[in-house]
C-alpha cells in the first residue's frame, strides 16, 4: 500500500503548504464573558498542537470573532518568531463605518488591522471573501487594484477570492448562475488562489465543462478547501446543533443549515462506508480528508477544531496509507448517494382519512 504524501504542495507564488492546515473560524464565535478566558486557552493549545503536527498554513478573516481569531493567531506567531507559517487573511464582510466592505480604501484600512492584529507586517495570502461588490459591482474595480497594489509592494505574495457554492436545495438555475458569476469575477480579479467551502457533500458546480480542480489547475490557482469534515458531520459525530448561535459571526451555510432530518440521512448514509471500511476510531474523518485531499495535488485542506483531539485525529488521519483508486470509488458513490438524499424533499407522512 502507498503511504498518503504528506510533502508540502505548491499553491503558487512560491507558497508551499502542509497539506493539512487549520482554520480559527470557531475562534471566538460562541464565547460569553465567562468561558472566554478558558476558551482561548484551549484554542492556543489547540494552535500549538497543530503546529507541532505539521501544520504551516494558518487560515483566519477579519469576521472571525470580530478580530478575536486573527489577535489569538497573532499570539501564536509571537511565540515562533522565527519559524515561517503560510499566514491567510479575508476581507470583504466587515464594512464598520464605510458604506461597502469594499468600498474606497477600506480594503487598505482592513489590511492594516489584520496586520496589528496578527502582528507581522506582511501576508502570505489575502482573499475577497465576497462576492458583492456593490450594485453593479461598482467597487470591483476598486477592489482589485487594492489588492494588486498590496501584492507589487510585497505586503501579500498572493491573491484570493472565494470559490463557488450553492446551498441544498438549490436548482439547477441557480447552480448555473453561480458558475457563471464565480467565472466571471475569476476572469476578471485572476486569482492566484481559490478559498472554498468544500467536503464529499457540497453539491456539484461544473464550470466550463470542468470540477473546480481541473479547472484550477488549467488556470495555474491553488485551490484551499475549508470544511473537509462538513463541521464534523462526515466523522460521524453529527453536532447536537446544526444551527449556529444567536448572533454569531457564523454565517449560515449548507451544513449549518441541515435540518435534524437531513441530519439523520447523512448519518445513515455514513453507514455503508462503515460497512466497506470497518469503524475504527477516526475512520470516517480519514475518508472525508482523504478524499479531498487526493483529488489535486495543487490543493490543500484547513480544518476548524474545539479541542486539540479534533486535531490529533484529522493529522493521524494523514499518517496512514493513501486511498486506492478502488477505495476512492467506493467512498465517491456512497457520497453521492447521500447528496441525492438530501437533494430529496422533505417526506410527507400520509394523512388520516376523515370520515
Amino acid at each position: 500500500m502507498t503511504a498518503f504524501d504528506s510533502t508540502k504542495r505548491h499553491l503558487g507564488q512560491g507558497l508551499f503548504a502542509h497539506p493539512l492546515g487549520v482554520n480559527c473560524g470557531a475562534i471566538g464565535v460562541s464565547e460569553d464573558h465567562q468561558q472566554a478566558e478558558v476558551s482561548q486557552g484551549c484554542y492556543l493549545d489547540g494552535l500549538r498542537r497543530a503546529v507541532e503536527l505539521g501544520a504551516n498554513l494558518l487560515d483566519t478573516a477579519d469576521c472571525y470573532g470580530a478580530g478575536h481569531a486573527e489577535r489569538m493567531l497573532g499570539r501564536l506567531l509571537r511565540e515562533h518568531p522565527d519559524r515561517k507559517f503560510l499566514t491567510s487573511s479575508k476581507v470583504g464582510h466587515i464594512r464598520g463605518s464605510a458604506p461597502h466592505a469594499y468600498a474606497g480604501r477600506h480594503i487598505h484600512h482592513q489590511f492594516q488591522q489584520t496586520l496589528e492584529n496578527l502582528y507581522t507586517e506582511e501576508l502570505d495570502l489575502y482573499t475577497l471573501d465576497s462576492w458583492d461588490f456593490g450594485p453593479e459591482d461598482r467597487y470591483l474595480g476598486s477592489a482589485i487594484e487594492q489588492m494588486c497594489t498590496l501584492r507589487d509592494l510585497g505586503a501579500v505574495r498572493a491573491i484570493g477570492m472565494r470559490g463557488p457554492y450553492v446551498p441544498y436545495g438549490a436548482t439547477p438555475a441557480e447552480r448555473d448562475a453561480c458558475a457563471a458569476r464565480f467565472l466571471h469575477l475569476f476572469r476578471i480579479i485572476r486569482p492566484n488562489i481559490v478559498w472554498t467551502r468544500f467536503n464529499a457533500l457540497t453539491p456539484v458546480i461544473t464550470l466550463e465543462g470542468e470540477d473546480l480542480f481541473a479547472f484550477t489547475a488549467r488556470h495555474g490557482a491553488g485551490v484551499i478547501l475549508a470544511a473537509p469534515l462538513a463541521h464534523g458531520l462526515l466523522t460521524g459525530r453529527a453536532p447536537w446543533n446544526t444551527m449556529p448561535p444567536p448572533g454569531s459571526a457564523i454565517r449560515p451555510t449548507g451544513m449549518t443549515s441541515l435540518t435534524p432530518e437531513k441530519v439523520r440521512r447523512v448519518t445513515a448514509g455514513l453507514q455503508t462506508l462503515r460497512v466497506h471500511f470497518g469503524n475504527e476510531p477516526g475512520i470516517l474523518t480519514r475518508l472525508a480528508l482523504l478524499s479531498c485531499l487526493q483529488r489535486a495535488d495543487h490543493c490543500a485542506a484547513v480544518v476548524g477544531f474545539t479541542s486539540k483531539a479534533q486535531l490529533e485525529e484529522s493529522f493521524g488521519c494523514l499518517s496512514g496509507p493513501a486511498l486506492t483508486a478502488t477505495e476512492l470509488e467506493v467512498i465517491d458513490r456512497a457520497y453521492a448517494q447521500i447528496r441525492a438524499d438530501l437533494e430529496q424533499p422533505r417526506r410527507r407522512l400520509p394523512q388520516p382519512v376523515r370520515t
